[in-house]
């Protein structure tokens, strides 16, 4: 089958008989698309549909790319994924982009949820409170990361140690400790979220040792930056992958 068959099946089967508006306005760029996102980079690698839309939910919210970001959640509800891991992964980019943005994406996924008839309440998935969000947080900290951690809190200076503290209790206590969406899941969007957002480097790199330490192997890497292409470019996608290179070597 090549890509141009390949592109039509994948289609039908995540967004059934609809068509784009561009298909009448500007179908040569329609069909490169549709060729290339659907026929080829689908097809690349290790990863499921559910995984492969959970990726394009948190791109296309750091993107802040909001119609797109509409268009797949239709997307991932037609492949099986809950209203609850849809929500988690907006959340999980929050440390990364921000409140206002993280917003903007949640009121996309709730005008959604309400055209759907789904309810936009969903069950809280805290697991700490005021009292453990540093300590639980922390001990997710070390489990990706390890020894590195500890240096890092150590070797801050004493007017920006409570930026660490937020690392701890923040990013990885109210988020990474929630349930809804499992650690290598977690971190493998980090990684994607870090990488789309572009001049974040180091982070990429951090992030790709973390990703390394929890399971996540350097073939799903690669897929989940070839899944990523597409919707962040070349640039920012060739840097990252020079990031997961560097961390983790061609044999």
């Amino acid at each position: 089958m090549d890509r141009v068959e390949k592109s039509k099946k994948k289609l039908k089967q995540l967004i059934g008989e609809g068509v784009p508006a561009t298909n009448e306005t500007d179908p040569d760029f329609q069909d490169i698309l549709n060729h290339f996102i659907f026929g080829e980079v689908f097809f690349q690698g290790n990863l499921d549909d559910k995984m492969r839309e959970l990726i394009t939910l948190a791109v296309l919210t750091t993107n802040q790319t909001l119609p797109q970001l509409k268009a797949h959640i239709h997307v991932a509800l037609n492949v099986g994924l809950t209203p609850l891991e849809i929500k988690e992964t907006v959340y999980q980019c929050a440390p990364y982009i921000g409140f206002p943005k993280t917003l903007n994406a949640i009121n996309e996924v709730n005008e959604v949820f309400k055209a759907k008839n789904i309810a936009v309440l969903i069950e809280s998935q805290k697991t700490v409170d005021e009292g453990t969000r540093f300590d639980k947080g922390l001990a997710v900290q070390v489990e990706i990361f390890g020894d590195v951690i500890a240096k890092m809190r150590e070797s801050a200076p004493l007017n920006q140690k409570h930026i660490q503290d937020f690392l701890s209790a923040f990013c990885f206590g109210d988020f990474y400790t929630r349930d809804g969406l499992d650690l290598k899941t977690r971190e493998l969007l980090t990684f994607c979220i870090i990488s789309a957002l572009g001049g974040a480097e180091g982070q990429v790199k951090a992030h790709v040792q973390g990703n390394k330490n929890v399971g996540n192997d350097k073939e799903t890497l690669i897929t989940a930056l070839t899944h990523c292409l597409p919707y962040m470019g070349f640039p920012r996608t060739l840097n990252a992958l020079a990031c997961v290179n560097e961390i983790i070597p061609e044999n």
